[in-house]
């Protein structure tokens, strides 16, 4: 069996919380959370975090490590995860990471080395998003470094700045800060967790029904007493931002659940797409029913292969 940390990776809604709390049962492993929503404490209903009650008695890192008002960084997390992984195999046990925050997880295995931060060229791009928006930023981005313009979500005006700012003090396009990929940091098995797309789709339709049913116009309600309009990351999640619009009046419920759907579809794609460029994933069938069991023997044979 392997003593390799395990990565489970792959788009929303397809099973991997599941298979990861399997595997860390039947494995003595601990959970390491690389969704970089469920940082945030009291964004529960809305990232199908899962409840204390049903984690098994495993131990689970880096969930509710967050205020709303903070804001989070792939950096941060890096060197806290990497912190925690070590800790974990240095106590003889096996780390589970789980989640599909794409940047977060090439930063943890691949030992990403970011560009300093300058906080004049920072502030100025920060200065462009709130004076003309994400499309002031996404604009600029395009005549600056159009490959990064094109990979980025247009709404997503934190990264574009970051990109922005990364291409102002290294003179080279935002990829090319993005480290190479090889050998997995820690030598660890990545399991990717995918469906086939229709049953996929309706899984993410029932997931989005159930969030909304399920109090996440409440939870943001109590979120905004949090401060979640003053967090530059936390209020531009997927369902919380269609939620703030909704409250806003700018659409009604039934729009804010569709949009909530559109996006997490969308969301779902890039993912996929991201993963699906890194040959050292290992593809399994979320809808395998003895997909536990499945991953097993391919970590096994993994670790024999890699023992020859």
């Amino acid at each position: 069996m392997t003593k390799r940390p395990v990565a489970v990776v792959g788009p929303t809604a397809t099973g991997k919380s599941d298979l990861a709390l399997d595997l860390a049962e039947r494995l003595d492993g601990e959970i390491v959370n690389i969704d970089a929503m469920q940082l945030y404490r009291g964004m529960d209903v809305g990232t199908a975090k899962l409840p204390p009650a049903q984690r098994r008695g495993i131990p689970h890192h880096l969930l509710d490590v967050l205020d709303v008002t903070e804001t989070a960084t792939v950096a941060a997390y890096q060197s806290a995860a990497s912190d925690i992984v070590e800790d974990i195999m240095a106590r003889g046990r096996i780390p589970v990471v789980v989640g599909g925050s794409m940047m977060y997880v090439q930063a943890l295995l691949d030992q990403w080395d970011f560009p300093a931060t300058d906080p004049e060229v920072r502030a100025r791009w920060e200065a462009v998003l709130a004076d003309g928006g994400v499309a002031a930023v996404h604009a600029a981005l395009r005549a600056a470094d159009p490959v990064a313009a094109d990979t980025i979500l247009p709404t997503d005006g934190r990264r574009m700045v970051r990109a922005l700012e990364v291409v102002e003090l290294t003179g080279k396009p935002f990829a090319a800060s993005a480290p190479t990929i090889g050998a997995p940091r820690w030598d660890t098995v990545i399991v990717g967790v995918d469906r086939e797309t229709a049953a996929l789709d309706a899984r993410i339709e029932a997931r989005t029904a159930h969030m909304f049913d399920s109090g996440l116009v409440e939870e943001v309600r109590a979120l905004l007493d949090a401060g979640l309009r003053e967090g530059q990351t936390a209020r531009r999640a997927i369902g919380y931002a269609q939620v703030l619009a909704y409250l806003d009046g700018e659409y009604d419920l039934a729009h804010a659940r569709e949009r909530t759907l559109i996006g997490t579809r969308r969301y779902v794609r890039r993912q996929r797409s991201w993963f699906r460029r890194d040959p050292r994933v290992t593809w399994v069938d979320g809808a395998d029913p003895d997909l536990a069991a499945t991953t097993l023997t391919l970590l096994d044979e993994q670790t024999g292969r890699t023992a020859q």
